[in-house]
């Protein structure tokens, strides 16, 4: 799996939290999982089709009812899914972070100590603004830690996953490869 990839499934809110869900083994129908997920029923959709679009998910044809369909992983989803579980289940009471676009894709870059613009490169799509936001809200959770290189000139901050963003960096880094 690659980058671009891992931004892709990530930049619904839900994904992770649905995919964690189905490998924990919460039936695929509809209602137990949007009540496993917590998510609205709008947001709950969208990452549904988003997941059944990038080929994570596929309906079960030998499900009967058409109005209450029940969705499966594919083979590709369910590596992804295992993934999702692990993270899930090792972000504690910060799982919030991990419905933010941003947040794993970052952590799988900063497996190495790394600068702004090395992580912005590695990313591709990200915008200087959304990487800062998401960089403090990480530091803000003790997930990542900034540090100023003072030897360099001009001065740029260094940052590196720490604490609970360093195990999730470890476990992302080893499936995903970077550009």
């Amino acid at each position: 799996m690659d980058i671009k990839l891992l931004v892709n499934i990530t930049s619904r809110a839900w994904t992770l939290p649905i995919l964690a869900h189905l490998h924990d083994g919460v039936p695929g129908r509809q209602a137990p999982l949007l009540s496993a997920s917590g998510a609205s029923r709008t947001a709950f959709a969208q990452s549904l089709a988003h997941l059944t679009e990038i080929g994570l998910l596929e309906r079960n044809p030998r499900h009967g009812h058409p109005l209450r369909p029940e969705f499966r992983l594919t083979s590709k989803g369910q590596v992804v899914a295992e993934l999702a579980h692990r993270v899930h289940t090792v972000s504690g009471d910060h799982k919030s972070l991990l419905r933010r676009t941003w947040t794993l894709p970052i952590l799988t870059t900063l497996n190495d100590p790394s600068r702004f613009s090395i992580v912005k490169h590695q990313l591709g799509t990200v915008t200087d603004r959304a990487l800062s936001q998401s960089l403090q809200t990480l530091e803000n959770h003790d997930w990542v830690s900034r540090t100023v290189d003072g030897t360099s000139r001009p001065p740029h901050p260094i940052y590196r996953a720490i604490n609970t963003g360093q195990v999730i960096s470890e476990m992302t880094r080893s499936l995903i490869t970077l550009t």
